[in-house]
């Protein structure tokens, strides 16, 4: 799934937007474009702005400054019902009462679409959600999935240019939900619409979207593909919000254009890191080194950075991988996700035996505030 180039087309361009309810400010100075035919993930907490900036696309909220654009058109002043843009709501909000092919047909009836282009177009669209076969099932007799499945035919068929989501798998099964996410995001890509998702789910982001925006009060915080985000946070909030990381706390002692050394009372050793920062010597920094980066072994490693020793306090095997957490002698944590065929081909140290911890030098980012 490549990421499309945003230079030469800002499909979705939102220009210093703010929203203020009362005395809160709900959105802040948020600018962000978006590529025609990508799938974009707002990805935050609750109060983190993210649904309050959805609703704004879909019209349902007016920014209190700035301006939406879609596709070169200011949208901003327009209503909801004149915008070619089509939300799915978290609860899917289908009609109770009505059949599957009722409810997708309703949006079309309502615009006064002849009705053999309703009959076509309803059934193309439940063809491409595998849903053709219960056209006469009411809400209640399909499952959390297949009313997902209805919602998403329901905005598709009128053809928007762009599609908004939700929380898009929070109603359905954990078992369901990855399974779920990727037929999602193959029927986008078949239809070809742009789409923006709001989600809490750092997992379910990283795996719908070409690139995401993390949102905290208001801002977004940092953006860029998931791979990106994940790799290189620019922020502890972010290193500590996007999946699970080690932070460990110190001063630079050492700072080159290719590297920084840093002191930390976290570590026995120094922390060797294989990028510049722009921060003076010195300064209090923190260091975040990923659970899967950290290798576990019985064995002293080598060399005077990147290394300490502890106990481990904790093992649990989660089938593809053993997660260790291990006191330093400083009183520091640290988590280590070992998969298991390293596990079975090495002498796996065990709760309550000495081990070690270490990384490589290109395995740590440094972070600022």
């Amino acid at each position: 799934m490549s990421s499309p180039s945003l230079g030469a087309d800002e499909f979705v361009k939102i220009e210093e937007v703010v929203k203020i309810f009362g005395d809160t400010v709900a959105v802040s100075s948020v600018d962000l474009s978006v590529a025609r035919n990508e799938i974009f993930a707002l990805l935050g907490s609750s109060g983190s702005g993210k649904s309050t900036l959805l609703r704004m696309l879909a019209g349902f909220e007016r920014p209190t400054s700035g301006r939406i654009l879609l596709d070169g058109e200011d949208i901003t002043d327009v209503p909801p019902y004149r915008r070619p843009v089509n939300m799915m709501f978290q609860s899917y909000a289908l009609f109770p009462h009505m059949t599957v092919e009722a409810n997708v047909a309703f949006g079309l009836k309502q615009e006064g679409v002849p009705k053999a282009e309703i009959h076509d177009r309803v059934y193309e669209a439940l063809a491409l959600v595998q849903m053709a076969a219960y056209t006469r099932r009411k809400p209640h007799q399909l499952s959390g999935g297949q009313q997902q499945r209805v919602a998403l035919a329901r905005s598709l068929v009128k053809r928007p240019k762009l599609l908004l989501l939700d929380e898009p798998m929070s109603a359905l099964d954990k078992q369901i939900r990855q399974k779920t996410q990727i037929e999602l995001v193959k029927i986008i890509e078949q239809v070809g619409v742009t789409c923006i998702l709001v989600t809490h789910d750092q997992e379910e982001a990283m795996t719908m979207a070409q690139r995401l925006a993390v949102m905290t009060e208001g801002k977004i915080v940092q953006c860029g593909t998931p791979q990106d985000v994940y790799n290189f946070p620019n922020s502890r909030f972010v290193a500590g919000f996007i999946g699970t990381t080690n932070l460990f706390e110190g001063a630079i002692v050492v700072d080159e254009p290719d590297h920084v050394a840093i002191e930390s009372g976290d570590l026995s050793r120094r922390l060797y890191v294989s990028h510049g920062v722009n921060e003076p010597l010195g300064m209090e920094v923190a260091v975040s080194i990923r659970p899967e980066r950290v290798v576990v072994a019985r064995e002293r490693p080598g060399g005077d950075y990147n290394w300490s020793r502890g106990m481990v306090s904790h093992m649990a095997w989660m089938g593809g991988y053993a997660l260790y957490q291990v006191r330093l002698d400083s009183g520091k944590m640290v988590e280590a996700s070992v998969p298991s065929l390293t596990l079975a081909r090495m002498d796996a140290p065990g709760i309550g035996d000495e081990a070690y911890v270490s990384w490589d030098a290109d395995s740590a980012t440094v972070l600022g505030a």
